[in-house]
């Protein structure tokens, strides 16, 4: 398409120009020749008129028709003459021939002497006058003195001759030269369309060469070449293109380079964990479907363990996750030392790493799960100037024809997990259908669906259970808050059925949005109806992972700075293990919210006696002691003596003590005795909705 409008073009170019002057000029050597034509015709008739009418003055004036016809015979012998007639004074003929139609001469269209000529339709007639002429002399004419005589010519009209000329042989000629202008017209036409066609191709070629590499390197055809052979503007033209097209298809290869690599990091990327090396999740549940499928067909077996790294979580708390990550690739490479062939070793997640052990019995799966533990066990980390000792928990499942899908097996492994950890930690766990520790957790899966399911259905309730002070000067009241659900058919269930599975599962910061949410609502009303020392503090649990969650704090601010003084109605009740496992970042939170006006109670205190040394550390108002002593101390010394440390202690360092559980008279007895601030107890009184409290303010 390129290649034929460019010639076309070029033809045109060189065609129309050549066409216009030549057609300009034919038709005026055309024209010229016509008139010269007509023009010969006419002065040949009126030479011939002339010439004959003196020749006929004889014959018609002496009535010799004789010469008459012998002069008209020897005229009609002349081309184009149609027919002579020679006509009297009068107008009547006296001799003719030819084909003529005239009865008289025209004489009123003849004027005077002369030759004048008529115009037929395909004929031409001239008439000549045909005059007698007269001479006389007079005798005595004086000239220079002398007498001569001088003659006198008088002419008169005697009549007229006719002569009518065909124009057939001029249209004739003129049609010829017509003929023979349209012929040379053509065939200059026909010269110069091959001289512009061969100068048009002559100029195109390199053009359409140029064309088509520029089409071809458009297309992705980066090889393709321009033959450089031309010179000047057109030689520049093919030796940049070339250039241009070399640089092009070096770009090209670069870039093409850079994408292959970049695809292989991206396949590497998609398939492998950034940080380790080690296959990541997606790719090693694509080989646990082909193993599992391997399995269905062809009977065979395969074990997948799933492994937790023990003690990870100090590393990272106290070193910081530099330290963590540290860690994680260190152990990689150690764990890479042991894998055989066709097995696949992936990092799960955080501290978690699964192993597919490939066509392998449960003996041998157990020996090479023992070599992993064995190997982490061994290695020791070092992290500035300490080190660490690691250790890891497995669970083990078999992959078999029964063993169900992927997400089956994985769950059984986790499982099994658990209650390798559940146990002692750094061991290896082989999954059962029977196993007790198992079904228990399975239990824990189902609590995950229960628990946010009623989170989104609104199923949790909140309860208030009085904290009484046995002072006679204390009249502040004070209430712990507690957490209930509503099962679907409106029986309550007590926390300790569901709070262990929120735990294990990272659902308490959920649960814990949404009692203090509900607490700030239900119990704002204080703030409009009670004067400041008349007022309830509610004590709110707090979970350690919500302790440790810097979105759930900045939540927790921002909430209590929207109402402002509702600080100094709460008092968070945080467990001794939460708060001595996370010392920094609970005295942090303490410290921010206590400048909001918020308590502070160190709740179930005494589980650990190495506890003690924290408390001058800890920003806290109360010291609650772990109900498990309080339950028997009216029966048991020992418990007695605990309860009265931890008073004792406890009024050391400046904090109010609150004992809970406390279920009879006898306990109550002894608990005034040794003089806690505050006791709690269904004996003393029994939790009661919420609402029911708020409806007394």
């Amino acid at each position: 398409m390129i290649k034929r409008g460019i010639q076309t073009k070029a033809l045109w170019l060189a065609l129309v120009p050549a066409t216009l002057i030549s057609v300009i000029l034919v038709a005026w050597l055309t024209a010229s020749k016509i008139s010269d034509l007509d023009q010969s015709l006419h002065d040949r008739a009126e030479a011939m008129a002339r010439t004959l009418a003196p020749a006929c003055e004889y014959g018609v004036s002496t009535g010799n028709q004789e010469i008459l016809d012998h002069l008209l015979a020897s005229t009609m012998r002349e081309p184009d003459v149609k027919g002579i007639a020679v006509f009297s004074s009068d107008g009547q003929i006296v001799a003719r021939a030819g084909k003529t139609n005239w009865a008289q001469a025209p004489t009123a269209t003849i004027a005077g002497n002369g030759v004048n000529h008529l115009d037929y339709p395909g004929s031409l007639v001239y008439f000549g006058t045909i005059q007698r002429t007269e001479v006389s002399v007079d005798d005595f004419i004086l000239t220079a003195g002398k007498l001569i005589s001088q003659p006198k010519t008088m002419a008169r009209s005697i009549g007229w001759v006719g002569l009518e000329f065909s124009r057939t042989s001029t249209f004739a000629g003129q049609r010829k030269v017509i003929a023979q202008s349209l012929m040379i017209l053509l065939t200059g036409l026909v010269i110069s369309a091959l001289v512009g066609w061969r100068m048009g191709r002559q100029i195109t070629r390199p053009i359409v060469s140029l064309s088509r590499v520029v089409r071809k390197l458009g297309e992705g055809h980066l090889g393709e070449r321009v033959e450089s052979d031309g010179t000047g503007e057109f030689g520049i033209l093919q030796r940049g293109i070339n250039g241009m097209a070399a640089r092009l298809q070096s770009m090209h290869e670069q870039m093409q380079e850079k994408i292959d690599q970049a695809t292989a990091r991206l396949a590497y990327q998609a398939t492998h964990d950034a940080l380790t090396g080690l296959v990541n999740r997606r790719e090693f549940e694509s080989r646990l479907e082909r193993a599992v499928s391997s399995s269905i067909l062809h009977g065979r077996t395969h074990a997948l363990c799933y492994m937790d790294l023990d003690q990870f979580k100090v590393i990272n708390d106290t070193c910081g996750h530099m330290a963590g990550d540290e860690l994680l690739r260190q152990l990689a490479l150690i764990l890479k030392c042991e894998l055989r062939d066709r097995d696949t070793l992936a990092r799960l997640g955080g501290d978690e790493f699964g192993l597919l052990l490939e066509n392998c019995s449960q003996e041998d799966a157990l020996a090479v799960a023992e070599e992993f533990r064995a190997a982490v066990q061994r290695f020791h980390f070092k992290w500035e100037e300490r080190i660490f000792a690691i250790g890891v928990s497995i669970g083990m499942v078999m992959v078999t024809r029964e063993s169900g899908t992927v997400a089956n097996l994985l769950s059984a492994a986790d499982a099994a997990c658990y209650v390798a950890k559940n146990r002692g930690r750094n061991r290896i766990h082989l999954y059962e259908q029977r196993d007790s520790d198992l079904a228990r957790h399975r239990g824990e899966i189902q609590w995950v669906g229960k628990i946010q399911q009623a989170l989104e259905e609104n199923r949790l309730r909140l309860v208030w259970q009085d904290i009484i002070p046995l002072g006679a000067n204390d009249k502040s009241r004070h209430v712990e808050l507690l957490l209930r659900m509503v099962d679907e058919e409106g029986q309550e269930i007590l926390p300790m059925a569901f709070i262990p599975a929120a735990e294990r599962y990272q659902l308490m910061p959920m649960i814990d949005r949404w009692v203090i949410e509900n607490t700030l609502n239900q119990c704002k009303g204080y703030l409009k109806d009670k004067s400041p020392n008349d007022h309830c503090l509610f004590g709110i649990n707090l979970s350690g992972a919500s302790l440790k969650d810097p979105e759930f704090k900045n939540q927790l601010i921002s909430r209590l700075e929207e109402m402002p003084g509702i600080g100094r109605l709460l008092c968070f009740e945080i467990t001794e293990t939460a708060a001595i496992g996370n010392l920094s970042v609970a005295n942090q939170f303490i410290l921010e919210l206590r400048r909001l006006g918020c308590k502070f109670a160190l709740d179930d205190f005494g589980s650990g006696l190495s506890s003690f040394i924290y408390l001058k550390n800890l920003s806290v108002d109360y010291l609650k002691i772990d109900g498990a002593f309080v339950r028997d101390m009216a029966y048991n010394e020992v418990d007695r003596a605990m309860v009265e440390a931890i008073h004792r202690i406890g009024h050391e360092v400046g904090l109010k003590t609150i004992a809970e559980y406390v279920e009879s008279e006898q306990t109550l007895e002894v608990l005034k005795q040794i003089g806690v601030d505050y006791v709690q107890g269904n004996y003393l009184h029994a939790p009661q909705p919420l609402a029911i409290l708020c409806d007394r303010r």
